[in-house]
């Protein structure tokens, strides 16, 4: 038996074996214990905090439990903004509290490691360069003296890492604390992902109620603002039905604004003033209130009404406010005591119509607790302006009303005095009938004769054109009659004596044609007949020799016997004309050639005639381009003093000598231009070519002698055109008196009243002044006393028939005469024989201009503007 217990004995040496593995057993089993519970705690936690912040202090204390954290930091990588955010950090020896940092700072680090890897890290001093070098990481500034890190990974993604770390040299971490640590950090994620989904599920909820309770809120008070909206609108609509349907008494009318107002906002007390027509009163139309039972009109003061009128803007005054006007001096003291007495709230609002303050509409309320505020303010402002509205439409429908009333007697009168005017009026209007019919007339007419004028017979004219293209078989003609010696009997027996004579054309005209032929007044003395209808050309000679010899009959004209004659052209309608001034054109054309005959005769129109138009149209044209281009010859021929053979001028003139042509005589080269209305520029072509000249002898020293040029009459009509002949001398810097002006006597014969102080001007400036052609017109005698001219010449006419007729040299000598008195000298021209020299020689006559003295020079004034 001794043996046996024996056997199960242990020796003191095998006890001191199991103990130590009993001892560390038993440390297994308690850690586990903790581990347990801390893995409980940690699933307790994920149900019992509702906040992170509190969820990383219980998870810290629980760590803390089993190993020492003193230093501990949970830390969550966020990948798409590269930022590290700290949820949790304790730090025994860094007591800032670091929240965020980027990634880029702590990759390289401890921390970056981990998360960069997702593997744990066991950190020991002693151990930190090899430590370093196997991990790729760098170490930088002070480290702790032990280190555990272990990643957070929601299924195989790093989303963080959780960190305890020693300073002290005396703590040591073991591989069975990074295990625990470890098997922790799988659940912690777990427990956070819950937290945080509660959370963010209670910060839900409560947001959402809080926006649900706004809304709420929010649908509650648009709800109270649509009701006083509505309210709002349908006092407007009130006060705009007021003016309308309100009749009678405006007391009613204020009454009833007065009670659309107190349901608007508090109104016990109201009044209404307005400003009277002299802008010095106040008037009251309506007032209520529960203290005062009126108020009379007064004058402008310094009340509250006043106030709002001034600045014309709505006012809220309560006690408060009252003070500071009176301070400022915008109201009265005694207004400000008043108020502070009895405590009132009062909301003015000024009364305003196109732009203009009319009126104050005010309410009032007494009682420290009866105040009104902004929003009442802001009401009144907006009601006032729709009142004030209405107030002027009922005031206006007041006046229309009146004004309706004046106006039914004012319109019962003035439609008594219509009808009077309309009676008047229709009186007047059939009077203005018989003036419009009587305008029709004229326009139509001539005012003399009462023929058809020149517009009434062109109408009628072209409704023939048109018949004869239509139907080719009628005949139609038209005679252009011209009158003789007219101005003759206008000039001698005045402008009465030639209306009559017109008078009396007309009617012996009209005897001389059919019904049915148109008779008409062109203007001055031109008639025209249109022949409708005739059936031989026979017919409208016939006619035409009718008028001729009815015309050719004595006239008795203010109680004288006077003649006169008539010309007459006459043009066949054909079919090729397409206007009325075709065929007026071809008549007249007509009437010129029978004129040209011998006047008294009719001339038919043929086609002939129209060539010879068109010749001279040409010839015309070739002028204009003949004066443009200079294609003219240059003459000089001098006026020779007979007693010592001098020369006393050199004429000037030109010929032309056209290439299709031929050389164009001097009568018909003057008429060219005179038609084609150039005659002025002729002359200026000719002063100027007198003016180049004398110019060029001035330069090379040559003796030309005096120049003279013909100039036509019409120069002397304008003086403009006296002072541009002037100038035209003064550009060239030559002297007026070195140039002769030429004037022809038959010009001067049909505008001598007009042209003395154009001559006048020239005699002042140095010209010479020479009246040609003497005795060829109708010139009197008188001429010669009446204008200062230098030489007379006297026609070559006269000259030519020396020395046969003693008449008319003893009409020289007697001009001779003259000048000796009138102080000119008399000239000769035309001298183209011996004899005639002999016989102006021998009655003394001193000048004289022919071919027999001296031909006229060839000048090539082209050489000598080279």
């Amino acid at each position: 038996m001794s043996s046996d217990s024996t056997q199960y004995e242990l020796t003191e040496e095998e006890l001191r074996e199991i103990i130590p593995q009993l001892q560390q057993l038993t440390n297994k089993y308690k850690r586990a214990e903790r581990v347990q519970k801390a893995l409980f705690d940690i699933s307790e936690l994920a149900s019992s905090v509702s906040h992170l912040n509190r969820l990383y202090t219980a998870i810290h204390e629980i760590i803390a439990d089993f190993m020492n954290a003193d230093n501990f930091f949970v830390a969550f990588y966020e990948q798409d903004s590269q930022i590290v955010d700290f949820a949790y950090f304790v730090d025994e020896f860094d007591e800032q509290t670091v929240k965020q940092l980027p990634a880029d700072s702590l990759m390289d680090g401890m921390t970056g490691f981990i998360l960069r890897t997702g593997q744990h890290l066991f950190y020991k001093r002693e151990q930190e360069e090899v430590f370093a070098e196997d991990h790729g990481i760098k170490l930088v500034g002070s480290q702790p003296f032990e280190l555990l890190g272990v990643p957070l990974k929601r299924g195989s993604q790093v989303i963080g890492a959780m960190v305890v770390q020693t300073y002290d040299e005396g703590v040591h971490y073991t591989q069975e604390d990074l295990e625990v640590l470890l098997f922790v950090s799988q659940h912690i994620v777990t427990t956070v992902d819950r937290v945080k989904n509660r959370e963010l599920t209670e910060r839900t909820i409560r947001e959402r109620t809080r926006q649900l309770r706004k809304i709420n809120d929010d649908l509650q008070e648009e709800i109270l603002e649509r009701q006083k909206v509505e309210s709002l609108q349908q006092a407007l609509f009130e006060i705009s039905e007021l003016a309308a349907n309100l009749e009678g008494d405006m007391s009613v009318f204020y009454s009833s604004l007065h009670e659309i107002l107190a349901r608007l906002i508090s109104a016990p007390n109201c009044f209404i003033s307005i400003i009277d027509e002299s802008k010095q009163m106040l008037e009251f139309p309506y007032f209520s209130d529960v203290e005062d039972t009126g108020v009379e009109a007064r004058p402008m003061g310094l009340g509250l009404t006043e106030f709002v009128l001034r600045t014309g803007q709505a006012e809220l005054i309560n006690p408060p406010r009252v003070l500071e006007l009176a301070e400022a001096g915008e109201i009265d003291v005694s207004v400000a005591q008043s108020m502070l007495n009895s405590a009132n709230s009062w909301l003015g609002s000024p009364l305003v119509v196109d732009g203009e303050v009319f009126g104050v509409i005010a309410v009032q309320t007494y009682g420290k607790h009866a105040k009104y505020n902004a929003r009442d303010l802001e009401l009144l402002r907006f009601v006032s302006h729709h009142i004030a509205v209405t107030m002027e439409r009922k005031r206006s429908t007041e006046e229309i009303q009146r004004h309706n009333s004046e106006l039914e007697l004012r319109v019962a009168a003035r439609t008594a005095e219509l009808d009077r005017a309309n009676k008047y009026l229709k009186q007047q209007i059939e009077e203005r009938k018989e003036i419009e019919l009587k305008l029709i007339h004229d326009a139509h007419h001539d005012s003399l004769t009462d023929l058809p004028n020149r517009s009434m017979f062109t109408s009628r004219l072209e409704l023939a054109i048109a018949s004869k293209q239509r139907y080719t078989e009628n005949y139609f003609a038209v005679l252009f009659i011209d009158l003789d010696r007219f101005k003759v009997i206008n000039d001698t027996l005045g402008h009465h004596a030639g209306d009559e004579f017109l008078v009396e054309v007309a009617r012996r005209i009209a005897l001389c044609i059919r019904g049915h032929d148109l008779l008409a007044r062109l203007g001055g003395d031109e008639f025209v007949v249109l022949l409708d209808n005739f059936e031989d050309l026979t017919d409208v000679q016939e006619v035409a020799s009718r008028i001729i010899n009815s015309i050719s009959e004595p006239f008795l004209l203010e109680g004288r016997e006077m003649y006169s004659g008539a010309s007459i052209g006459i043009a066949n309608l054909e079919s090729y004309y397409r206007s009325a001034d075709e065929v007026l054109r071809d008549a007249d054309a007509a009437m010129y050639q029978a004129k040209t005959l011998g006047r008294g005769r009719f001339v038919m129109f043929d086609k002939s005639m129209r060539d010879r138009l068109i010749e001279e149209l040409e010839l015309e044209n070739e002028f204009r381009r003949a004066l443009r281009d200079e294609e003219f010859e240059y003459f000089l021929q001098p006026v020779i003093d007979l007693r010592d053979n001098t020369t006393l001028y050199n004429e000037m003139y030109v010929r032309w000598s056209h290439p299709t042509f031929g050389k164009i005589a001097r009568e018909q080269f003057r008429q060219v231009a005179e038609q084609s209305g150039l005659t002025l520029d002729l002359d200026l072509f000719q002063l100027r070519k007198a003016c180049e000249l004398l110019a060029h002898a001035k330069t090379t020293g040559e003796d030309t002698g005096r120049i003279a040029v013909n100039v036509s009459i019409i120069h002397l009509l304008q003086a403009s055109m006296v002072n541009q002949m002037i100038s035209l001398i003064d550009e060239y810097k030559i002297s007026p008196h070195d140039l002769v002006f030429e004037f022809d006597e038959n010009d001067l014969n049909r505008r001598s009243q007009f042209i003395l102080p154009a001559i006048k001007k020239l005699k002042r400036a140095g010209v010479t002044l020479v009246l040609d052609n003497f005795g060829s017109g109708l010139a009197s005698l008188s001429y010669l006393f009446a204008y200062p001219f230098d030489f007379i010449k006297i026609d070559h006419r006269f000259v030519r028939s020396l020395p046969r007729s003693q008449r008319n040299l003893k009409l020289i000598q007697s001009v001779m005469l003259i000048s000796e008195h009138l102080k000119f000298k008399v000239i000769a021209e035309g001298v183209d024989s011996p004899a005639q020299l002999n016989a102006l020689t021998d009655i003394e006559c001193n000048y004289a201009q022919g071919k027999v003295l001296t031909r006229a020079t060839v000048l090539d004034m082209k050489q000598l503007a080279g």
